[in-house]
């Protein structure tokens, strides 16, 4: 899990910025401003992080909120109306900027004075107002020294010595720095409710013979329920009738539908592919299977640590140091230098302020981590927030779905086996046989054949459940389906067929075995590569779970090179295995697709979703979403997020090292406000000059 810190109470008051302190995206007129208010539990909440520039955010449906006392408040659907309004601040503050510097360059008469001031104060005012009154409000609480009070005086001490431009400036790329990531967490809000809604609001519950619409969460353990083809089952039950056969995808993530007979268990979440079945209800709404995936993504939520990024922790060190260096510098020389002159010496502090101003970091960090996230954009892949660009490079173990993430999730014919017959004449008769099934297997292998069957009459096509079809084709009894039915007639065939690793569909003609077909998931063409490239990368471990059965598991992960694979797993079971890997002191990348992936991709440090086939929750889910549905681009996403750790790095190195010089020339009056801009504008622009090579960088 996550940087699992537990942190003293103290540590947990913190804030980090003017809107994430009390939640991510847009502030609201209306939103309440205590940072101390009592803490609910309530739904939905996005899990918030400690992050100064990129807020972490965890995506469960009904997740408690953290310890925080400013936690994150839900965003309501009036939020997503009023977006763009807080926006508005910031750009009229980036215009007042503009003009201001402009009109400074070109010397123009009336820009001085008050007008001048009364500009700059406007643009800072829109932008800067919250960060100094989180400021104030920290200091009453006895939390003094944080990004907010180094931001403060900062900005004002440049005010102070009349370097407004520097002040607005400093201040607007700190709130700009927020408002690139805003749009991935609120788009993360409107879709929260993804797994929520998920669950069918209606039942037809049948009592004495009659039908009656009620609402799941009323019917009672025993009591009968009827599912008709399409719809989704709402309660877990037991078949009373014929059965059906049932997509399974939202619980197992397997492509393969399950047919299911009388008196064997159907779970909430699984959709009736074919007939009308009545079930009786063994398990109450709360109980059910999709109910427990659910309740599996909020524990997983809750157990998520804070991740707090680089300039959190440095402001604890640095700007207690920053303020006492810089007071101390106006004030001690009156004890040794005896030409002590108090307005010389605190100008020499302001210019020490004014070099120690974050700038550099502050815009470098953001815009180095903005750059990962557009190169990863123009390779298909979506980073929820900079903070999971520096998760990614820490990962040394990838779990991964068997379904739609390693494998296209399309069933397709891979054998066609005759014996004692044409193989066109079989592949014709067999499809006949498939095309009175609305069974998806039966599908693929219409699908396969193409016309070639159309000329054949079948007649007298009887469906056995859970076998296959029985039927007449010019006179011949043709069986159709899996080996079971060959041996509810008595057809010997080959026991070797009862080894075939993939899904089969065996024939007979006339009470004669006449051939099988074989009918798999496809791996995708890179999936390959994809695992080549993770060995490479360092990745010591990569693992594939899946709900197939084991043997076809096992199957694929040999032909991949897969280190370890574990199938015929539940949603539980794969957050167990993700969990004994983080013991073991992995660092777990999972990617999946389905809604069964959804706990443990919220459980990993660093969830994955395939955005193209995969889920709505899944892709909710997850930190980062492939949005080619390539596992190649696993690698890719690696690759990106170090060599955006190795800029960021390089850019923080430059800001330490030009400030740490200039600083020294500072205070011993060497250096003049004019090194001191450069040390801090200077540098950032070197900063943003280095981060933006990332853009142009190929993975």
């Amino acid at each position: 899990m996550k940087d699992k810190e537990h942190k003293d109470p103290e540590v947990g008051l913190e804030i980090t910025s003017p809107r994430t302190a009390e939640k991510p995206g847009p502030v609201l007129p209306e939103e309440e401003d205590s940072c101390c208010a009592p803490k609910a539990k309530k739904a939905p909440v996005l899990q918030q992080e400690d992050s100064c520039c990129a807020p972490k955010t965890k995506k469960a449906p009904v997740a408690m909120l953290d310890d925080s006392c400013c936690a994150p408040k839900p965003q309501t659907t009036d939020a997503h109306e009023h977006e763009g309004a807080s926006y508005i601040p910031t750009i009229v503050s980036l215009v007042l900027l503009l003009t201001g510097i402009a009109l400074d360059y070109f010397d123009v008469a009336w820009f001085s004075g008050f007008i001048r001031i009364a500009v700059y104060t406007l643009a800072y005012l829109l932008v800067g107002w919250k960060v100094v009154y989180h400021a104030v409000k920290n200091i009453a609480r006895g939390q003094v020294f944080n990004e907010f009070l180094l931001m403060s005086i900062a900005t004002i001490g440049a005010f102070y010595i009349g370097e407004y431009a520097e002040g607005v400036a400093v201040i607007l790329f700190y709130v700009i720095g927020e408002h690139f990531q805003e749009a991935a967490v609120a788009r993360s809000r409107r879709s929260i409710k993804a797994l929520i809604d998920n669950r069918p609001e209606e039942v037809d519950l049948l009592e004495q013979g009659r039908v009656r619409t009620v609402h799941p969460g009323t019917v009672k353990v025993g009591d009968t329920i009827q599912v008709k083809a399409g719809e989704k089952v709402a309660l877990d039950g037991e078949i009373l009738n014929e059965g059906s056969s049932f997509n399974t995808a939202a619980l197992t993530g397997e492509s393969k539908p399950d047919s299911k007979r009388k008196g064997e268990t159907v779970l909430a979440g699984m959709i009736n592919l074919e007939r009308v079945v009545d079930l009786k209800v063994t398990a109450a709404y709360e109980d059910s299977a999709l109910s427990k995936i659910l309740k599996l993504v909020e524990e997983a939520g809750s157990r998520k640590a804070r991740t707090q990024q680089f300039i959190t922790r440095f402001a604890k060190v640095y700007t207690p140091i920053v303020v006492f260096a810089a007071v101390a510098l106006a004030l001690l020389p009156y004890f040794f230098v005896e030409t002590y002159v108090f307005n010389v010496w605190l100008y020499r502090a302001l210019v020490f302020l004014v070099i120690s101003c974050p700038c550099a970091l502050v815009i470098s960090i953001p815009l180095g981590y903005f750059g990962g996230i557009g190169a990863a954009s123009r390779n298909g892949i979506l980073f929820k927030g900079s903070n999971y660009l520096d998760l990614v490079t820490e990962v040394d173990a990838v779990v991964m779905d068997k379904t739609g993430t390693l494998t296209e999730g399309v069933f397709k014919v891979q054998q066609v086996v005759p014996e004692g017959i044409d193989r066109e004449r079989f592949l014709a008769t067999v499809a006949a046989m498939e095309s009175k099934s609305t069974h998806p297997i039966a599908k693929a292998v219409v699908e396969y054949a193409g016309s070639s069957y159309q000329q054949l009459q079948v007649s007298e096509v009887v469906e056995i459940s859970g076998h296959g079809l029985k039927g007449r084709i010019e006179g011949k009894e043709v069986l159709v389906g899996n080996p079971r039915l060959l041996k509810k007639f008595g057809v010997p065939y080959d026991p070797a067929i009862d080894n075939i690793v993939e899904t089969i569909v065996v024939v007979a003609m006339d009470g004669d075995y006449a051939g099988y077909i074989t009918i798999a998931d496809q791996i995708k063409e890179d999936a390959r590569v994809a695992i080549d490239q993770l060995h490479q990368l360092g990745v010591n471990t990569t693992v594939m779970l899946s709900g197939d059965k084991e043997s076809i598991v096992q199957k694929v992960a040999k032909e991949l090179k897969i280190d370890r694979a574990f199938g015929g797993l539940l949603p539980q079971d794969k957050v167990s295995h993700v969990e004994a890997l983080q013991k073991e002191g992995k660092k777990v990348a999972f990617v999946g697709d389905g809604i069964n992936d959804a706990p443990v991709i919220t459980l990993a440090n660093v969830g994955m979703a395939m955005g193209g086939l995969g889920s709505d929750a899944a892709i909710e889910t997850a930190d980062v979403v492939i949005q080619t549905d390539q596992p190649s681009k696993i690698a890719t996403a690696i690759r990106i997020g170090k060599k955006t750790k190795q800029v960021v790095w390089q850019n923080i190195g430059l800001a330490f090292g030009v400030k740490a010089l200039v600083l020294a020339l500072g205070a011993f009056g060497v250096a003049s406000l004019w090194e001191a801009v450069f040390a801090d504008v200077g540098v950032a622009f070197l900063a943003i000059l280095n981060a933006i090579r990332i853009q142009r960088m190929k993975f």
